[in-house]
């Protein structure tokens, strides 16, 4: 096994670290304190090609592996952990297109996908369902050569900004058979958005709930066949799980590196806190963690790489002890700030609220328990 990058990797890793520091991090208080969604700065993301990451290069999408995201979506964290998920959400939805889509609707849709000219959103929660996902409740019923998509979609990042949502809508039976997947444009006649949700973190990207009132859609713009919809949105999952732990390991990263440099600086009773033992062996534990939660990552991102049986299980896995583990360095981060933790001036206190959610999103850690309860027990 061989852990070092390869000189490819590693020239990706720092051009995305780069734009992170010049582009993002400068910026990431006054977008948060503003609620500004800086579509221009992910735009300028997606000229240096992180809006296509693994869709082919056929059609103008870079072609990286699912670790190449991840140390992407990581290294994009360290200047804002928000609108590193959001380029995840993106790149979620552009994937669904490249693989899933006919060649018509890859060449209809991915090229203002890939320059972020238009942005993309995933749909699936709804009000009722989410944690239960099998169980939602839009429907599509077909009329002729088109369908009439009609419910409600919840928590939608990028909503109201966004040209494009994948929407999945029941046109068949009760369960997960009876799901398919739909590719809805904004301009769409009966698509309206909520109100921008009032939300403890990720201001700097806009979270509405999605109504369909008979929104008609092309039966051209059905993504994948009649009742796959469900196994689309759950590949999907296995790479957007992968990526919201990088995110969480990104923002834990820039965490610890303030603590560290506010420890070496700060000086109490007489000495720079850092030479004090106790918080050197805290310093010492948060720098294990984000390692291990690094090394876990790499190998569950190799795994779906590989297609390894494992793989969705491994990616439960990630999921939920990175996430767990980097909010627990992040908010170690600002206890080690004291009283200047909890101020926004010094950014630790929006990464500890960026990172929360990560913990609910993308399947709940409990519901990662679940899956991975399931797969070592050997049901389905």
């Amino acid at each position: 096994m061989d852990f070092r990058l390869s000189e490819e990797q590693e020239a990706i890793r720092a051009m995305a670290l780069d734009f992170a520091r010049d582009e993002l991090a400068p910026h990431a208080i006054d977008w948060d304190q503003q609620k500004h969604f800086p579509v221009e700065t992910l735009r300028a993301a997606a000229a240096l090609g992180m809006a296509g990451i693994y869709v082919r290069d056929d059609i103008g999408g870079t072609g990286l592996t699912r670790l190449d995201a991840a140390m992407i979506i990581e290294a994009l964290a360290t200047g804002c952990p928000s609108i590193a998920s959001f380029v995840s959400i993106h790149n979620m939805c552009a994937g669904m297109v490249d693989r899933y889509g006919t060649e018509e609707q890859r060449q209809r849709f991915l090229p203002r996908l890939l320059t972020m000219e238009t942005l993309a959103s995933y749909c699936l929660t709804e009000p009722g369902s989410g944690s239960d996902a099998a169980a939602l409740k839009t429907r599509a019923e077909r009329d002729g050569d088109a369908y009439l998509l009609t419910g409600q979609k919840q928590f939608i990042s990028g909503a109201g900004e966004s040209g494009l949502y994948i929407v999945m809508a029941r046109t068949g039976e009760e369960g997960p058979k009876g799901i398919s997947a739909f590719i809805v444009e904004k301009e769409a006649e009966g698509l309206s958005f909520g109100a921008n949700e009032k939300k403890m973190g990720w201001h700097v990207q806009p979270t509405r709930a999605v109504m369909l009132d008979n929104v008609r859609v092309p039966v051209d713009d059905r993504l994948g066949a009649e009742g796959e919809g469900f196994k689309i949105a759950m590949a999907g999952l296995d790479g957007g799980r992968l990526n919201i732990a990088a995110a969480s390991l990104g923002g834990a990263q820039a965490a610890f590196d303030k603590a560290l440099a506010y420890v070496q600086e700060r000086r109490a009773f007489g000495r720079a806190l850092g030479e004090f033992q106790a918080l050197q062996f805290r310093l010492a534990d948060m720098a294990t963690d984000l390692e291990i939660a690094r090394t876990f990552l790499w190998r569950a991102a190799a795994a779906l790489d590989a297609a390894d049986p494992e793989a969705t299980k491994l990616c439960a896995m990630a999921k939920r002890f990175v996430t767990d583990r980097c909010f627990a360095v992040a908010n170690e981060a600002l206890q080690l700030h004291g009283g200047y933790g909890y101020l926004a001036d010094y950014g630790v206190e929006k990464i500890v609220r960026d990172l929360r959610v990560h913990q609910i999103l993308e399947g709940t850690n409990e519901i990662m328990r679940l899956i991975v309860s399931r797969a070592i027990m050997g049901r389905k």
